[in-house]
């Protein structure tokens, strides 16, 4: 075998037939546009509605579990007083004060039922004084809208200036136009602003915690305490099942709205959401949801709001997560 370098001869050798620049490009793997996906889900979750079969069938589960429940409490106290008496009549009276709170939450729970029917109630006539533009009919509304708030502090200026200005006003929609201004003006922007802490905490935990359903469980909590807040702001107390309710009513409202559906001009419009969304997927997610949770916020406004929005204008959701977001993600939000 011969040693030393080896020579080849490439003179015979085809000469490639394309140059570099016939190369195919290199793929751009695109990620996709943050969509929101948590608040999505429980909108779509809230709004829908169980077949009729299936609440029969949690009803009588729940109806047979209470009747088991209450006989086995009643034979182990009866047993307990046969064996022990000073203990089993112990263990009766908290039975007894356990059955009181359950009525006392039952009361309360009809009781913002109520609320809630009433300011619906209040709603609809105020629609309807407003199209009419009838005197009489503005002046009862400013009657129940000021007995409903006569009793809060947050309203007593506007309450005084409305009875100081009320007699020189003519016509319906003025006098519906300055209890709008004067007396659901500051209850407005206390609503904007649990609106905006909302979206601001679901925005930062789906942006900054990488854990599974962290980010669905934070935007279902939020925006029930949010509806909640917004509720008693108007006056609407609800309790746990008015506050579901009125929840599954807002839901329906977004998800039968398409206001659920995020696009690409509206993310791109937000607190520099677009630039967010390539830069950072998570990031991007929490923008859209910070909006979808600010557009849930609206929402709840329009419906728990004693009168339609005319006088003032409704709150605008991308004003609503530029003052949220401003700063929470960088100069971007900015």
């Amino acid at each position: 075998m011969a040693k030393g370098p080896v020579l080849i001869d490439f003179e015979d050798a085809p000469a490639p037939e394309k140059g570099p620049e016939a190369a195919q490009p290199v793929p751009d793997f695109e990620t996709p546009a943050p969509s929101g996906q948590a608040m999505q889900t429980i909108a779509t979750l809230a709004a829908r509605r169980p077949a009729r079969v299936v609440k029969w069938f949690w009803g009588l589960l729940l109806s047979l579990l209470g009747v088991a429940i209450s006989l086995a409490a009643w034979d182990f106290a009866n047993g307990l007083v046969a064996r022990v008496p000073l203990l089993g009549y112990a263990v009766m009276v908290l039975m007894c004060a356990l059955i009181f709170v359950l009525l006392v939450m039952a009361l309360r729970e009809l009781a913002s039922f109520s609320r809630l029917k009433r300011m619906d109630v209040l709603h609809r006539a105020g629609e309807a004084a407003r199209a009419s533009g009838d005197l009489a009919e503005a002046q009862k509304i400013v009657a129940q809208i000021t007995r409903l708030y006569k009793a809060r502090e947050d309203t007593r200026w506007g309450r005084d200036v409305l009875a100081e200005k009320s007699a020189d006003i003519l016509d319906g929609d003025g006098l519906l136009d300055l209890v709008e201004r004067d007396v659901l003006g500051p209850l407005d922007l206390a609503a904007t602003r649990e609106i905006e802490a909302a979206a601001r905490q679901v925005a930062m935990v789906t942006a900054l915690v990488p854990l599974a359903l962290a980010d669905v469980v934070t935007a279902f909590t939020s925006n029930l305490r949010m509806i909640r807040r917004i509720a008693e702001i108007y006056g609407g107390r609800s309790g746990a099942l008015g506050n579901w309710r009125l929840t599954r009513a807002v839901m329906t409202h977004l998800v039968a709205t398409g206001a659920v559906a995020i696009g690409d001009d509206f993310l791109s419009s937000i607190a520099g959401g677009g630039l967010l969304g390539k830069l950072s997927r998570r990031f991007g997610e929490g923008v859209v949801n910070g909006a979808l949770t600010a557009r849930v916020g609206v929402a709840a406004i329009e419906v728990c709001r004693p009168l339609p929005f005319a006088a003032l204008k409704r709150p605008s959701v991308t004003g609503l997560v530029r003052r949220a977001l401003t700063g929470l993600f960088g100069s971007e939000g900015k």
